[in-house]
């Protein structure tokens, strides 16, 4: 079964084009803004910033097409820095900012050759012939000093002059883009290189099908060194010509009270903070929010019920097709389970050989589109992409008659018990019907008779579990929940409570590394 997208985006102008328009058809609008200060950068400053970079890349020699790392923790620094190196034909190389210098150094020996860092850490990594160029507040006249000191502007050899810049030729071939690693929750990270055309494509798919219009205020306290706050955040806004508040993190407390003083319309989150939101009893989401995104993670039921007072689009991406592949459309009602049909792109479900499944049946997903990159990064894992651009993506799943996509987890997470297949989000589910019960991570466990065997460990919501007495009793209504709703080869054998698990700096949880912990924990207690 083949999912045809239900509709091409909107074709959009180069980055650089998006830009200087922008500054001239509302220059002083706001583009973004940092949540816990009154920092902000409008669409003048941005085209001035820009401009300013580009200058700087050509004074010191660092070529078009070369890589920039970006290692900054500043969210509006960093925006306009991955900005500038996009729009200039560069290829930013975006850093965790919690990443060790160690961690820096080992990811520039995987590029091979760095032609710029820019960074705030007072001590930088190490990056061989590398130009290093320093965030430091900086002095300008009267009506940029400001916004030039908020957002870290470099300074190199003296003030840039602002007055006269040297125009940068047209990125129409799309020199620019983004160099990105997979999360490696399941495996060693690939690289994934995004083209200037597989950015904007996605970022005007988005726009378009959450209907995103200038009078738009986004949230996003997601990492910006990922795909998902670079398009979805900071492209699918710029696109739209509206406005996107930053945050460095999601914090619980005071989070609806910031969402009415902002003025926010939609906000842009994954199912980890969904569920933290969905512990208030009386959620009440403001009327001024048109919907709320999640991404990167399946969204459980129980949390999807919650947030039923709102419109929720529930998507379903990787960062091998610039962050969104699929997603519900904004307005209509959820099918359980479900993300939503293809958005610009294509859906194939296949069995194990490379027959197209029926509607219904569960099978290997690929995905083929503009969006969709068509190799690694060095040409690693060639073997993922077939002769007709199809890519392989790791996750299994089905389509309905309608062509709307469901998962049902990785292929590689899938429990193979003495020739029975465990689906891990079968059995999460039925866990999570417990209202005790926050988050649910179930994986395998090898068994010398079985092969493998399902393991559960779950997280339950704060103050429910607060003694060995209460955990027990957990336990126990689970097995039993499981006994009544599972077949005997899907219940878990074993039941763990736990404060949480390994993840990913977005939420995603770390499957691989949850098993080892089991591997470890199993280990000790023989």
């Amino acid at each position: 079964m083949t999912a045809d997208p239900i509709a091409a985006p909107t074709p959009t102008p180069s980055l650089r084009e998006l830009i200087l328009n922008r500054s001239v058809s509302h220059p002083s609008s706001r583009y973004l803004e940092d949540a816990r200060s009154d920092r902000f950068v409008d669409y003048d400053d941005l085209a001035t910033l820009v401009r300013t970079w580009w200058d700087e890349f050509n004074t010191r020699a660092v070529a078009r097409g070369s890589l920039v790392f970006i290692d900054l923790a500043d969210p509006l620094s960093f925006a306009v820095v991955f900005l500038s190196v996009v729009s200039s034909g560069r290829i930013a190389v975006p850093i965790d900012p919690g990443a060790t210098v160690a961690d820096v150094e080992r990811i520039a020996s995987i590029v091979d050759v760095v032609s710029a860092q820019v960074s705030d850490r007072e001590q930088p990594a190490t990056l061989g012939g590398a130009v290093l160029m320093r965030l430091v507040e900086q002095t300008g006249t009267p009506e940029q000093s400001d916004m030039r000191e908020q957002t870290g502007l470099a300074e190199l050899a003296g003030p840039p002059a602002l007055g006269k810049h040297r125009v940068m030729p047209d990125r129409s071939d799309g020199g620019g883009g983004v160099l990105l690693f997979t999360s490696g929750s399941t495996g060693t990270p690939k690289g994934v290189e995004l083209d200037e055309q597989h950015l904007l494509f996605v970022a005007g798919a988005v726009a378009e099908h959450n209907a995103l219009r200038r009078s738009d205020r986004g949230y996003s306290p997601l990492p910006l060194f990922h795909v998902n706050a670079e398009v979805v955040g900071l492209l699918s806004t710029l696109v739209a010509g509206s406005a996107l508040v930053l945050d460095r993190r999601f914090h619980r407390t005071g989070f609806w009270k910031l969402m009415g003083n902002r003025r926010i319309t939609w906000i842009n989150a994954v199912p980890a903070i969904l569920a933290v939101l969905a512990r208030d009893e009386e959620l009440r989401v403001p009327e001024h929010i048109r919907f709320i995104r999640s991404a990167s993670a399946p969204l459980p039921d129980a949390v999807r019920d919650a947030f039923s007072c709102t419109s929720l689009v529930i998507s379903w991406g990787m960062t091998e097709g610039a962050s969104q592949i699929a997603a519900t459309p904004l307005g209509q009602p959820l099918r359980a389970g479900s993300v939503g049909p293809p958005i610009g792109g294509e859906v194939s479900v296949r069995d194990e050989s490379g027959r197209e499944c029926a509607v219904g049946e569960v099978g290997s997903l690929w995905v083929r589109g503009q969006g969709i990159v068509r190799s690694y990064f060095s040409g690693r894992a060639a073997d993922r992409f077939d002769a007709n651009g199809w890519l392989l993506t790791g996750d299994l799943g089905r389509v309905d008659d309608d062509g709307w996509v469901y998962l049902s987890g990785r292929s590689d997470d899938v429990i193979n018990r003495g020739g029975e297949k465990v689906y891990p989000a079968e059995v999460e589910d039925v866990l999570l019907e417990d209202k005790r019960v926050r988050e649910v991570v179930v994986v395998a466990r090898p068994d010398a008779i079985l092969g493998q065997v399902p393991v559960a460990y779950v997280i339950p919501v704060v103050d429910t579990v607060s003694d060995a007495v209460s955990d027990d009793s957990l336990v126990a209504d689970l097995a039993a929940l499981c006994e009544a709703r599972l077949p005997r080869f899907k219940r878990p054998v074993e039941i763990s409570i736990v404060e949480d698990v390994p993840r990913t700096p977005t939420g995603k949880v770390q499957r691989r590394r949850v098993r080892e912990f089991d591997a470890a924990n199993e280990g000790e207690s023989e």
